[in-house]
């Protein structure tokens, strides 16, 4: 790997002090599971590393009944946190997927938030990709059964994160530090497609940090993820959804349903939650709304299985959302 400076941060003053403004000259180190990966491999390249282990690692109730999770708060200390397991059932499935358990004891939530693209055209240093500012994505004719139905174009990636799909799913805010202060982005909004952003994947700029993740209170809302891979052994998701359902005798009077592995950003349909909404909480409505989820699909040339596997994720997580067998 390239040889770079590094800076331990002791708080997130001086890891702010660190950063600066150009893209990727210089990075953040939490847990490494992505970082590491990518200097290896090159593609990564900065002139200095900043180790962020310093910041809030701690989750805490917010005022107004939800939580507040620090980014250095581990995956493995996430999915024990009993309010995590007990209210939003949905992130902690979700962090339970990701991994190995020698992951799950290192990596953390602002890392998965923030990891890159798993796009093998991407993380090969021989292939010039449009994301990497070549004059191509080479999945259009390349090997693409993993690549994105939804969403995608100029560049085909499918999202990463599983920790950031449940997260849109409750409506999570994530906090934001830099020289300009701090501010609260909804999840949803933060996760940019390769059209608007075409070198990275979220709004965050060089010189910012992401910090928190902020959920707001569960109140009665149910949820549920269901995750789809080759192997039940460690292996990255062909497709998973992530739904929280609000249910009122047996009807779902709101809902959101957000897939990931699917498209470049989590992929919240709005489609699904329409065919949801004041319909019986049965096997029957959730066929619809995962029919209703995918019917946008464009497939490419050797992943149009992909949208089979997505409808049934997205099925079976409105049914266990909703305490229904299949």
């Amino acid at each position: 790997m390239k040889p770079f400076a590094y800076v331990k941060a002791a708080d997130e003053k001086q890891a702010l002090a660190a950063l600066g403004r150009e893209r990727g000259k210089v990075l953040p180190l939490a847990g490494g599971m992505d970082l590491v990966s990518l200097l290896k491999d090159r593609i990564a390249t900065p002139d200095r590393v900043v180790n962020v282990k310093g910041l809030d690692g701690t989750i805490t109730a917010t005022p107004d009944g939800g939580l507040r999770i620090g980014a250095a708060v581990r995956l493995v200390d996430l999915i024990a946190h009993a309010t995590v397991s007990s209210q939003y059932a949905a992130l902690a499935e979700a962090a339970s997927e990701t991994g190995t358990p020698q992951i799950r004891n290192l990596g953390t939530v602002g890392g998965n938030l923030m990891q890159r693209p798993r796009c093998w055209y991407f993380r090969n240093e021989e292939f010039p990709c449009l994301k990497k500012g070549g004059a191509r994505c080479y999945s259009v004719d390349g090997e693409n059964q993993f690549h994105a139905i939804l969403g995608g174009g100029p560049c085909h990636i499918v999202h990463p994160s599983s920790l950031a799909v449940p997260l849109v799913a409750f409506g999570a805010k994530l906090r934001v530090v830099g020289p300009r202060g701090e501010k609260e982005v909804l999840a949803e909004e933060f996760y940019e497609l390769p059209e608007r952003n075409l070198y990275g994947e979220t709004a965050l700029r060089p010189d910012e940090l992401l910090t928190h993740v902020i959920l707001p209170p569960a109140k009665a809302m149910k949820s549920a993820t269901y995750e789809v891979r080759f192997r039940s052994s460690h292996d990255w998701p062909i497709a998973f959804a992530s739904v929280a359902l609000a249910l009122a005798n047996g009807t779902v009077s709101d809902a959101r349903v957000v897939l990931g592995a699917v498209a470049p950003i989590p992929w919240r349909s709005p489609e699904a939650e329409a065919a949801l909404k004041g319909q019986p909480a049965n096997e029957a409505t959730a066929i619809k709304a995962a029919e209703a989820a995918l019917a946008g699909a464009t497939p490419m040339t050797q992943n149009a299985y992909k949208v089979q596997v997505a409808r049934t994720a997205v099925k079976r997580a409105i049914l266990h959302a909703a305490g229904v067998s299949a």
